[in-house]
């Protein structure tokens, strides 16, 4: 199934424009901006290793110390290859379900006590909207200035 048009209604294409001619630089400030959310959580798991391992635990996950550092390792790699633009759709596939289950895990905010439900809520919210940036990093890849189109070019 093709993707439909891009372009809206006469009254409102003059964003049209500017979305062609920037394009390139917009998908790689999307994608790094999308990517250093991941590399400055795998790095604050990284320095609070104790911490994340705590909040784990917390959640009843089994092997809690294990999980931490998969956790870490998995957002470096997402930020770094989102970053740089290196086999971006499998990255952003593997972003996408990595911020699925953290959600279905730590993110059930009814389940937390009526003070946090607020901040847990939000933090769903906010993973929602990674996933809807992980879908769209999948559909548009790498962009221009991104490793992918620099490998593929060689």
């Amino acid at each position: 199934m093709a993707m439909q048009s891009s372009e809206t209604h006469p009254a409102l294409s003059r964003t049209d424009g500017i979305a062609s001619a920037s394009g390139d630089v917009l998908v790689l400030v999307g994608r790094i901006l999308l990517g250093w959310l991941f590399l400055a959580s795998g790095w604050g798991k990284f320095m609070n290793v104790a911490g994340t391992t705590a909040y784990f635990t917390g959640l009843q996950l089994p092997s809690p110390e294990i999980w931490t550092w998969v956790a870490v390792i998995i957002e470096l790699v997402l930020g770094v290859t989102l970053i740089l633009g290196i086999a971006t759709r499998y990255a952003a596939l593997a972003a996408f379900v990595f911020v699925l289950v953290a959600t279905v895990i730590a993110h059930r905010y009814w389940t937390y006590p009526a003070a946090q439900q607020g901040a847990q809520y939000a933090n769903m919210l906010k993973n929602l909207a990674i996933m809807g940036g992980a879908l769209l990093a999948f559909v548009t890849g790498a962009g221009r200035v991104s490793l992918d189109t620099w490998i593929a070019k060689r």
